[in-house]
């Protein structure tokens, strides 16, 4: 990614309460596989909490001919985390991580001060047809462990806490929420957790320092105004949320403490210092980076 439009449609200042600090409309962003809908980062809000790129990806179908490959690449001062709703996925990284990761669980890769990492439909499921939806978000890492070691971690979806009630199904898959604590090692204090609500049913979020919501499927309210499939609210600091459904509703909220500055966002590339940008560049051009045992006969070149 090497800019963020500065054109990006939001909703006007004068046509939102003071409860919401904006709206965001998602972005198809073609990968090379499918399309994705992108929500963040935006012109104008480049993160919620530490969460600083959001990309809703499927539902796609492939056909027996067609698999997702998405070739080696880098990542620095980030953590990449993959989420699953159907479908599989084979991570490959430089530090010989291999994990298909399925539905409910969570893949976490802190990529710190360097990684390249693929992904792709699994062996298993090329050449039969295969399905695929989920999120895919990358967190910051505080200026402090910005340049820590990279590594990987999968979390089954048996590990994350679920939070069952009438008409409710919560899964906290990253932080802290609702008293539970997911197995996630987070760096800040982090909110993500996914979402079904029955129609009628209601949930108050937890008060942190930023937080939004992107509704998958049906419709919510919040204080008398509704929000539909493919909604990105980011709510104003302080302000009490009741999320209510007004039919069955599938949604994330993610968000957490306020980030200690802004990040410099260029293709997968993420740091507090424009030079180490400048310097990870140099490095994957000039093959600096290691590369990912049984992956390395191909790679995604630099953008120009």
């Amino acid at each position: 990614m090497s800019a963020v439009p500065d054109n990006d449609p939001y909703v006007p200042p004068e046509d939102k309460p003071d409860w919401i600090d904006i709206e965001l409309v998602p972005r198809a962003r073609d990968i090379g596989d499918f399309e994705v809908r992108r929500l963040l980062p935006y012109a104008k809000r480049r993160m919620v909490g530490p969460f600083v790129f959001f990309d809703h990806m499927g539902p796609v179908t492939f056909g027996p001919d067609h698999a997702m490959d998405v070739r080696p690449h880098p990542h620095i001062g980030l953590a990449t985390v993959t989420y699953l709703f159907d479908g599989e996925i084979m991570h490959r990284d430089s530090l010989g991580s291999e994990q298909v990761i399925k539905p409910g669980e969570v893949n976490w890769m802190t990529a710190g001060r360097g990684i390249v990492h693929s992904e792709r439909t699994p062996v298993a499921l090329r050449g039969k047809g295969s399905s695929m939806h989920g999120l895919q978000t990358w967190v910051a890492l505080p200026k402090s462990h910005e340049e820590t070691e990279p590594a990987f971690f999968n979390f089954a979806a048996d590990r994350l806490p679920k939070i069952e009630g009438v008409g409710t199904n919560v899964t906290v898959i990253a932080g802290e929420a609702w008293g539970e604590t997911s197995p996630v090692n987070v760096f800040t204090e982090t909110l993500y957790a996914d979402i079904y609500l029955a129609a009628g049913t209601r949930i108050d979020l937890p008060r942190v320092d930023e937080r939004a919501i992107y509704v998958l499927q049906g419709s919510v309210r919040v204080r008398e105004r509704d929000f539909d499939q493919n909604a990105f609210v980011v709510f104003a600091k302080g302000s009490e949320i009741v999320i209510e459904a007004m039919a069955d509703a599938h949604l994330v909220v993610v968000g957490g403490e306020t980030m200690d500055g802004p990040r410099h966002i260029w293709w997968n590339l993420v740091s507090s210092s424009q030079d180490r940008i400048e310097q990870a560049k140099a490095d994957w051009k000039g093959g600096r980076f290691p590369t990912i045992p049984g992956d390395d006969k191909e790679f995604i070149p630099l953008p120009e």
